[in-house]
């Protein structure tokens, strides 16, 4: 007798069917929280790596501005305004002279300060400060290690409360008062004084300013006045006269 074969169904022989991959809710299922947590603090690391040094970066290229209370900031305040009695007085003078020496000279102390004058005044505007004196003039001076030459240590002003080098109000009425060449005397020893002044004033804050910027035009300051007391110590001796000293200069 043949034994009878039954069909498998589907016609073919049997096979294993794999098992469905799990769906996409199944595998968030079985996701532990450290396992989510890792990729994260991954990400959080890598972003961190890439923003700091770019933090860093942007703190330390803002600029550092002297305070309001600086070397820099007293400086640029106080031989502001000695600067201009220097313009004041260059400009009187060439209306009561015609020597052409005086002419040149007097031209260039007006327009070199004036120009320094400006550049000191855009500092302050820049470090957002007070262009005005708030406090005692040469303040920032007594700071340093330098002094005035003739005044008693610590002592910053004249008696009268003047800086240093300061023609005294009868001395600039006199000046205007002169002609020829008397007034091109007067207005040589006055620059003289006040140059003298000026260059004790800039040397300080070239040794103690914080700002390169202050500490350069300073460094001009202090070569050029110098040699323009030389020419006028040269101009006044062709004229038969000698520079003054403090004393007689009212610089006490």
């Amino acid at each position: 007798m043949t034994d009878e074969k039954k069909p498998h169904d589907g016609g073919g022989p049997e096979r294993h069917r794999s098992p469905e991959p799990p769906s996409d809710d199944e595998r968030r299922d079985d996701l532990t929280w450290a396992q989510v947590r890792r990729p994260a603090a991954i990400t959080l690391v890598a972003l961190v790596a890439l923003v700091l040094p770019a933090l860093v970066g942007m703190w330390s290229a803002q600029p550092r501005h002297p305070g309001a209370d600086s070397v820099d900031a007293g400086f640029a305040r106080d031989m502001s305004a000695h600067h201009a009695q220097a313009v004041d007085m260059s400009m009187t003078v060439r209306s009561r002279s015609t020597a052409a020496d005086i002419q040149t000279l007097s031209y260039d102390i007006a327009t070199t300060q004036e120009n320094q004058r400006g550049q000191m005044m855009a500092w302050l505007q820049e470090w957002e400060l007070p262009l005005a004196v708030s406090g005692e003039r040469m303040a920032w001076m007594a700071r340093t290690a330098h002094q005035h030459a003739g005044l008693p240590k610590g002592q910053m002003l004249l008696a009268d409360g003047r800086m240093p080098g300061m023609a005294s109000g009868e001395q600039l009425s006199k000046l205007r008062e002169s002609r020829g060449k008397q007034a091109e005397i007067l207005y040589l020893r006055l620059m003289i004084v006040h140059h003298r002044a000026g260059v004790e004033m800039a040397e300080a804050a070239q040794a103690a300013a914080s700002d390169s910027q202050t500490v350069r035009l300073a460094r001009t300051m202090v070569e050029g006045q110098k040699s323009e007391i030389n020419l006028m110590t040269s101009m006044l001796a062709k004229r038969g006269a000698k520079p003054w000293s403090d004393a007689e200069a009212g610089q006490k």
